[in-house]
């Protein structure tokens, strides 16, 4: 309670171009090695870049979504240093003059007040390739596809101040640039990673105190841990009288530590400087807001919506809004179930997402589509079956056995809705049970939950509750 955590990210989102950010090489995941990486791509030389005009426009299009300052006039500048996956011996990315400037996100922690991050700059620059280690023995294998790949690096200001905290903010991103459809968001494929800043300094100060870099966090899980691990062991050093060190150091999720890499760099270490081959990027006002009529609805606009429209909780509109994908879903749900909102949350939030989530699938490839969920939470509605039987007609159509009016023929779930019928079962109850009718006259009134289980039982779960508990009450009072 004597420390206050400091973290900011770097945030680095493969943009979806077809092509590279400088060369017309693909950056299509999962070629062979090494079979997608062309002459400039690797360095050869006489070779010039060239600008992909694509990736100036998503980058233009997330400042605008953030609220940032459009930098109307940015340039590329050479980072050099020597590693055997970056055959030039420098990446191509922006220092001084990125493309997009400060800008603002708000974030909704699970366990904390909404808050607003600042976000530093985002600015373009290209992927280098990747080393491989694992199908080599004393050696290591270089594979150059990604060398190129168009990155924008989103850069928060050093403004959250828990783990909690830096998993909102980075699934806020994730969320933002795959409703701009400017990234897929892909993590398994390292088309969207961080590497966390983190110092830990005492509570008061404002100084900050001596950060490390986490490199390469590819999943919400490993950042949370990874920054956790970080700062208890920041605060451990200080309290034994010892000091943090400015350095690098990699998350092992199987040791469950963070371990040095190498000391970490100052931007002069880098020796940048304006890239001579490529030329100022400039744009001006009519492009500016070409792009912004692109925009669609961004996800704290249709998270408001979905609580002022659908009556929504916070919570809820959270969860709903957290790809557009999965809030297109429910909408078209909420509309085919002819408004049901409150039913049509509960069932998307619960039985399929916990379906999707234990088969591990997006919700673009749930074998029960909208039209389905909607036509099933209708039957709800219209009481052709209860909530208990529509479980069993869910399990069948994620089954893929057919749509709800299929499967409630095919199965006889058809829910009994005659009062006639229903009062005749309730009789031969009470009559089949003097002891515990006896014992609830005489204020034993927990056995009425008996009761109702016994019809329900006898009609295999398909009487309707509600007409149960009314005639069961009565027949109760008057039998």
């Amino acid at each position: 309670m004597n420390w206050e955590t400091v973290i900011g990210l770097e945030i680095h989102a493969q943009l979806a171009t077809k092509s590279k950010i400088f060369s017309s090489a693909s950056t299509t995941y999962g070629a062979d090695p090494n079979t997608q990486a062309c002459v400039v791509d690797l360095g050869m030389p006489g070779v010039l870049p060239v600008l992909n005009s694509e990736v100036v426009r998503m980058a233009v299009k997330f400042g605008l979504a953030i609220n940032a300052e459009i930098t109307m006039r940015s340039v590329f500048a050479r980072k050099n240093y020597f590693y055997p996956d970056l055959p030039k011996g420098y990446q191509i990315s922006q220092l001084d003059l990125p493309i997009v400037g400060q800008g603002r996100l708000e974030i909704h922690p699970e366990d904390g007040e909404s808050r607003t991050i600042g976000v530093t700059r985002a600015h373009l620059e290209e992927d280098a390739g990747k080393s491989l280690h694992e199908d080599f023995q004393g050696c290591t294998g270089v594979d150059l596809n990604r060398a190129g790949t168009p990155l924008l690096e989103i850069v928060s200001e050093p403004e959250l101040r828990s783990a909690k905290e830096a998993v909102a903010y980075m699934k806020k991103i994730h969320a933002l640039v795959r409703y701009l459809e400017i990234s897929d968001g892909n993590m398994q494929e390292g088309s969207f990673r961080c590497d966390a800043n983190v110092s830990v300094r005492s509570l008061g100060e404002t100084t900050l105190g001596t950060r490390t870099e986490i490199k390469n966090l590819n999943s919400f899980r490993f950042v949370e841990r990874a920054i956790n691990i970080e700062v208890e062991r920041q605060i451990e050093l200080l309290e034994n009288g010892g000091s943090v060190t400015q350095e690098t150091r990699l998350y092992d999720s199987v040791k469950d530590e963070t371990r040095p890499m190498r000391s970490k760099e100052e931007a002069f270490d880098y020796r940048y400087f304006p890239d001579p081959d490529l030329l100022p990027v400039t744009l001006d006002d009519d492009y500016i807001e070409q792009v912004r009529r692109t925009l669609p609805e961004l996800p704290d606009d249709k998270r408001k919506r979905f609580i002022s429209q659908f009556g929504l909780t916070p919570y809820e509109a959270d969860v709903l809004t957290a790809s557009h994908e999965l809030a297109n879903y429910f909408e078209c749900v909420q509309k085919i179930s002819g408004g049901e909102t409150k039913l049509t949350a509960s069932w998307v939030m619960g039985d399929l997402m916990g379906a999707l989530n234990k088969a591990g699938l997006e919700i673009t490839a749930s074998s029960v589509t909208a039209e389905m969920l909607g036509d099933m939470i209708k039957r709800i509605s219209d009481d052709t079956i209860s909530g208990k039987l529509a479980k069993q007609v869910f399990n069948a159509m994620w089954q893929g056995e057919g749509d709800a009016d299929a499967i409630i023929e095919k199965k006889g779930l058809r829910q009994v809705t005659d009062s006639g019928a229903i009062e005749q079962i309730i009789d031969d109850i009470l009559v089949g049970n003097p002891q515990q009718l006896e014992q609830y006259r005489a204020g034993k009134e927990k056995l009425f939950g008996f009761f109702v289980g016994q019809v329900m039982k006898a009609t295999q779960g398909k009487a309707n509750p509600a007409q149960v508990n009314i005639i069961l009450k009565k027949k109760l009072t008057d039998f």
